[in-house]
Order: C-alpha cells, then structure tokens, then sequence
C-alpha cells in the first residue's frame, strides 16, 4: 500500500520524504533520552505539508496507537493524515487527525484537502 501511495503522491506532483521524529524524554535513571519515530510520508507543495500514515487495518487499539503515536508528537499543525485499506470516506477522530480509505485516496484527486 505505501508503494501505491508514494506513486500516486508523486504524479499529483508533491514532493514525498520519509520522516524521521525526534522525541525526547527521561529514562528511570532521569536522564535524558532522545527516541526516533517514523512517519510513513512527510508531503510538501509550496506552503502545503501533510504528514501521511499508510496502514492496511487499523481495527485494534494497540494498532491505532502504532499509527497515531508519531503523529501526536510532531509539533506543528500541518495536516495528519491516515490511509487505510478499504472504501472509507474521510473523516477526523477527535485528535483532529483525517482518516480515509485507499480506494476514496486514489479516487479523489483532492482527497488531501478534506
């Protein structure tokens, strides 16, 4: 699925990167530690930027957690985005992140701008 979305990405023309997220915390010890999360896609047109996970199901809430726990430490405002599998149209959870199916993804050529 992250191989269908980066093409598509590309041929409506913005510039794809993977993202790399620094968090920082403390240990047992209470020193200071510094932890990389990954982002599926960080997604850039002009003054646009989009943060993208793919994910094929996200039916559990250990797998929900996976996915979303990067994008609730990035820290800007830009746009979050979750593709699943399947026909969902796009919606928000109350963390304001957008959730949206492949298939309305592919589809709808403006489907980032919900």
């Amino acid at each position: 699925m992250e191989n269908i979305v980066y093409n598509e990405l590309l041929i409506r023309g913005y510039n794809v990167d993977t993202g790399i997220i620094d968090v920082y915390g403390k240990n047992q010890e209470g020193k200071r530690i510094r932890k990389q999360l990954e982002v599926d896609f960080v997604v850039n047109q002009g003054n646009q930027r989009y943060y993208i996970q793919v994910a094929y199901d996200m039916m559990s809430k250990k797998k929900q957690n996976q996915e979303f726990y990067s994008l609730r430490n990035i820290p800007d405002s830009f746009k979050k985005i979750v593709i699943v599998g399947g026909m969902a149209k796009p919606w928000r959870n109350e963390e304001g992140f957008v959730i949206m199916g492949m298939r309305y993804f592919l589809m709808n050529s403006d489907s980032l701008e919900f």
